[in-house]
């Protein structure tokens, strides 16, 4: 239990990591990845070379010390950091070896501004949340152990299909390889898968998000292809699932997890997508779809050309036949043609779109890169959306 002195010092430390803290995490990754290298087969390497990942531990350990008084802010996040954890399997041990790591580079990068009190105070502190977090996980694991159909640590699937999405996207389907029934799922839910990279030497896990809508039969998950000529680890891994994962390969696979999901608040839902960031939007769509005919749906899609968008044929289908649900499309080029279909010019504009009104009773899901997410929240907001009706997700290190 930390004191009340020991929050004012962790207070104290807020200006330190407000403007030294990525420095102080670069360090903590190095001195750990030092002492524990099999600890790179856990931890996301191409987040590592980018210094995602050591920005976003920084703005993590800084909001934990702006709370300290009131931790129970953070629990949104602790449940996020949480869906991860247990999609990668992380034991309460790991949190022991990271606590070592940490207390130990704030004292080598404090130096003399790392008091014994200092000190302390942050080992308190660090206790505190890795009991947090380790209590919210184990109970997450313990649901997935009750529910039917999920697991803890990894099941090997084996690919059935593998299917041209685009230009760039392939959508891989896997069945379990012991014949049982594939999981159930929220919709917008990821899965981590696990490959091995050769040309490293290293285990890496990713997760996909699942893009289909629950059944007992398949998961679906549809991964791009990246083709810059510099690869990081993370394009690597998506290459080579590309690659080197054909039809009957095995792949290991964690449970469904993620709390990325609708949440029912009103009839009509709002999905907005830039990329691959329509994989979980389509999960969410197809169900709906499928299980209700009381919604209101609208599918708003931005990418570069018709060449690289994704399941077109299966969006046109839905829209075609299903009059609740609406679709506009956002290309950087678009033809005279296809400007009488719904499908408009240039970056994401809600003023684009004929008849757009934001609505206060509707729920907003938004899944692309940064800025984009960035751009929609903004404009939404701007336009008196309330935020508590706006859902979104970012794949990788959280930093919006």
């Amino acid at each position: 239990m930390l004191s009340n002195k020991q929050k004012e010092i962790i207070l104290s430390t807020v200006p330190l990591l407000r403007e030294g803290g990525v420095a102080l995490t670069t360090h903590f990754y190095n001195r750990m990845f030092t002492h524990h290298p099999e600890l790179k087969n856990l931890f996301n390497m191409g987040n590592q070379q980018s210094g995602k990942q050591q920005t976003a531990l920084a703005l993590a350990v800084l909001a934990y010390a702006e709370n300290i008084s009131n931790p129970a802010v953070l629990m949104p996040a602790v449940d996020l950091i949480g869906h991860k954890h247990t999609s990668l399997n992380i034991q309460p041990e790991q949190y022991e070896i990271v606590g070592m790591h940490l207390l130990a580079s704030i004292k080598e990068v404090l130096q003399d501004l790392a008091t014994d009190e200092v000190l302390d105070a942050w080992k308190a502190a660090y206790g505190q949340l890795a009991q947090l977090m380790i209590g919210h996980e184990a109970k997450m694991y313990q649901d997935k152990e009750q529910t039917g159909g999920q697991w803890v640590g990894w099941k090997n699937f084996v690919v059935e299909r593998k299917e041209k999405e685009s230009a760039e996207i392939t959508s891989f389907y896997l069945v379990t390889e012991d014949g049982s029934e594939a999981p159930n799922f929220i919709p917008g839910q990821f899965v981590s898968v696990k490959v091995f990279l050769p040309n490293i030497n290293l285990t890496q896990i990713r997760q996909y998000s699942i893009s289909c809508a629950p059944n007992k039969n398949y998961l679906r998950i549809s991964v791009k292809r990246e083709r810059n000529e510099k690869l990081d680890v993370n394009g690597m891994i998506s290459n080579f699932l590309h690659d080197e994962i054909h039809e009957g390969s095995v792949l290991s696979l964690s449970a469904p997890a993620g709390n990325f999901t609708l949440q029912n608040l009103f009839s009509k839902k709002v999905f907005i997508s830039g990329g691959i960031g329509q994989t979980p939007l389509l999960s969410m769509l197809e169900y709906l779809e499928d299980t209700s005919d009381k919604n209101e749906l609208v599918w708003i899609h931005a990418c570069r050309n018709a060449e690289v968008r994704a399941f077109a044929d299966c969006i046109d289908s839905i829209a075609e036949t299903n009059t609740q649900v609406k679709q506009h499309q956002f290309y950087d080029v678009v033809d005279e043609t296809l400007a009488e279909k719904g499908v408009y010019k240039g970056m994401l504009d809600f003023s684009k779109i004929d008849k757009w009104q934001f609505e206060s009773n509707a729920e907003y899901y938004i899944c692309g890169p940064k800025p984009f997410i960035e751009k929609a929240v903004k404009e939404l907001t701007d336009n008196k959306v309330n935020e508590e009706h706006i859902f979104y997700e970012e794949f990788g290190p959280k930093s919006i």
